[in-house]
């Protein structure tokens, strides 16, 4: 077993906070030259998810950083001129194209795997990549169907055919369009010195640790590994090599790395106002979430509704470098509409309100509406202030 070293640094809570809100690009001026592919590099992976409120995740974490940006913009961003590729890590995520190769050892691994939920009749799998060599990039419905029947999990043989052979490397996600996957092959998709699989486990695991530390700033063993859903032994095996430093945090009771980098330059600047996707990789961690921010964040989409307590897609509200409050929006021609607004207390008014109403600019809504205050007493001071926001 590796001998580690000692923490020779000892970061403040406080210190941890800043590094972490800067290492996710929501401290300090952004970087507008570099738009929305300089968001997805300097975080390394961008949830996506079928849940569309305001906007989908994957436009809500550019937003969160850049302010209003287009969501063809977005969208243009990540697809056009092979800058990434969709594949498995912290979950379904956008990853940069150039880090394709260090997620050979999860390809890999799906190819060894022995057993699947699905099975793949006879035939299908080959037909799939045929088909796609002859007329793609095509959608699993242009393959054939993604159904049997009308449950969701019922997929048919070519949907369970393309999902395997994207797991494996040889199909790509090269956009989605509709929300569908567009799939391509790998060999036209990704570009010829990025395809291939020469990295062995220890060099990608080595890497993916290494980006993890990077865009967290600061993070324990079980942080680290969640960021691209490694396994804690896979990162013990490489962290002593990844570059990362052991630092001791004051108050999170467990051994933690950082990013040498961040703690070079102490964390100055400018803090963002902004809803947060509850998908943001700043928050997308519940146990960091609460040892960071001493904010308990779930999300309740998948809750029963006479259970929720915040509401269907509550977002945090991020302001001075704290998160003040939830909203759960929902849109009604060009009113967005706050079902439930949340808020920590009275200083937090003013950010809900000026979060509001750049999220209303940005949807191209005209008008705020708000429901539902908790507290109740800071619905008027609320009213007031979104009045003089908005108007």
């Amino acid at each position: 077993m590796t001998t580690l070293p000692r923490p020779t640094t000892t970061l403040t809570a406080d210190d941890a906070r800043r590094i972490a809100l800067r290492a996710q690009g929501l401290l300090g001026a952004p970087d507008r030259r570099a738009g929305v592919r300089g968001v997805l590099r300097h975080l390394g992976a961008v949830q996506l998810d079928t849940i569309s409120v305001l906007a989908r995740s994957h436009e809500l974490v550019p937003y969160a950083r850049l302010g209003a940006v287009g969501r063809k913009t977005v969208e243009n961003a990540y697809w056009k001129d092979v800058h990434a590729f969709e594949y498995w890590s912290h979950a379904a995520c956008i990853l940069p194209i150039e880090e394709w190769p260090h997620f050979a050892f999860r390809r890999r691994a799906y190819r060894n795997r022995p057993h699947w939920n699905h099975e793949l009749p006879d035939g299908t799998y080959e037909q799939v990549v045929k088909q796609l060599r002859v007329e793609g990039p095509l959608t699993a419905t242009e393959l054939g169907g993604a159904k049997r029947t009308s449950e969701w999990w019922d997929w048919s043989g070519t949907k369970v055919a393309v999902e395997r052979a994207l797991m494996y490397g040889e199909v790509v996600c090269v956009e989605r369009r509709g929300w569908k996957r567009v799939y391509d092959l790998a060999e036209r998709a990704v570009p010829a010195e990025l395809l291939h699989d020469e990295l062995d486990d220890a060099e990608c695991l080595r890497r993916l640790v290494r980006l993890a530390g990077e865009s967290l700033g600061v993070g324990t063993r079980a942080d680290i590994a969640d960021y691209h859903r490694l396994k804690g032994e896979q990162v013990d095996a490489v962290i002593a090599d990844s570059g990362l430093v052991p630092v001791e945090v004051e108050g999170w009771g467990k051994p933690a790395w950082a990013d040498p980098a961040a703690l070079a330059a102490p964390p100055r600047g400018r803090h963002r106002t902004t809803l947060l996707s509850p998908f943001d990789s700043l928050i997308w961690e519940r146990a960091r979430t609460e040892r960071v921010f001493g904010f308990t964040h779930r999300l309740e989409a998948y809750v029963p509704k006479p259970k929720r307590v915040y509401g269907y897609f509550a977002m945090p509200v991020l302001a001075g470098g704290r998160l003040v409050g939830r909203v759960d929006p929902a849109r009604e021609g060009r009113t967005l509409v706050a079902r439930q607004v949340t808020l920590d207390g009275p200083k937090a008014v003013p950010a809900v309100a000026q979060a509001l109403a750049e999220a209303a600019t940005w949807v191209d809504c005209t008008d705020v509406r708000v429901e539902r205050v908790d507290p109740p007493a800071l619905r008027g001071p609320l009213s007031a202030e979104l009045a003089r926001t908005v108007g």
